[in-house]
């Protein structure tokens, strides 16, 4: 990966599943439309769509911004055909499709009534859009990768990683399975400016459903957390080690840790209490983003 590749994507991005424009109405469209505007103004390196967004919701966005780098975080593969996705990524005015990166992913068991061998079904999508007319090339594409195989696949295949719901230990570990070379862009949670307890709350309260989900379980049981650390919503321990709890300074130092672990960019998911990751957290996105300033 080039510096200019880095430098595109930025140190910290914004990561919302609430920015699926094509599924709002139109007033949902103009607040999104709005708000990525100003999150490309206040200096944020990546857009991350979030929540298995569709072809158009990422058109969307990038038709909305002029500059900044947008992404899926992440497409599921079951979900789109590679052809309809080459198709749509084809369509993108071509100014703008040079500042779009796929972000794919295989999604999970309990959510995809057709999952099955998930690594081989990521393999022969990502053949599929090499085989598109035109094709979605490596460097425009990242995967959703937990464990080695699939980190593996994003070195060959792809630009980098894009983990999910990671300590920075498992960047740690991420970096050296990927190599120096590819990028790795993790997501990391924020819950900003309340008590701890209350902090906690709004972080258990997102982090109940993907307890429920054994791609995320088995790959913190790989880290050193245990089945009692997922009981209750989520130990004391597995929340810090996931989340950043605490004022903007925390997100901030927080933040550094993953980088310093090995990522190349941290796309921070701001949750607030009365909607988790559902809204426009616009007050919070400035708040972060005058507390890095200029390292954004």
């Amino acid at each position: 990966m080039t510096s200019e590749t880095r430098e595109a994507f930025g140190r910290v991005g914004i990561w919302s599943g609430a920015l699926h424009g094509a599924r709002a109405d139109g007033a949902g469209k103009g607040a999104i439309t709005e708000a990525v505007a100003e999150l490309e103004e206040l200096g944020y390196g990546t857009l991350w769509i979030g929540g298995s967004p569709s072809p158009d919701d990422a058109a969307a966005v990038v038709a909305a911004t002029r500059t900044v780098t947008v992404a899926t975080g992440i497409l599921s593969i079951w979900d789109h055909t590679a052809a309809e996705v080459a198709a749509r990524i084809a369509a993108m005015d071509a100014s703008a499709r040079g500042r779009f990166v796929l972000g794919l992913g295989v999604s999970h068991g309990p959510m995809v009534p057709q999952y099955t061998k998930p690594y081989s079904a990521m393999v022969a999508y990502l053949d599929a859009l090499d085989a598109a007319t035109p094709p979605v090339d490596s460097g425009r594409r990242v995967l959703a990768a937990l464990g080695p195989r699939m980190l593996k696949l994003a070195t060959d295949r792809a630009l980098g990683a894009h983990p999910y719901l990671v300590t920075a230990e498992h960047t740690a570990e991420a970096r050296e399975a990927l190599g120096p070379d590819a990028l790795l862009a993790p997501e990391l949670s924020v819950v900003l400016g309340t008590t701890p307890d209350r902090a906690r709350t709004t972080a258990r309260n997102m982090l109940g459903m993907y307890l429920q989900l054994p791609n995320y379980t088995d790959n913190l049981l790989r880290l050193g957390f245990t089945e009692n650390d997922f009981e209750g919503g989520g130990s004391v321990r597995l929340l810090d080690a996931l989340f950043a709890l605490g004022d903007a300074e925390h997100v901030k130092a927080r933040t550094q840790q993953y980088l310093d672990a090995g990522a190349d960019h941290v796309a921070l998911q701001v949750l607030t209490a009365d909607r988790g990751g559902a809204g426009l957290p616009r007050a919070e996105w400035r708040e972060l983003a005058e507390a890095f300033g200029d390292e954004l």
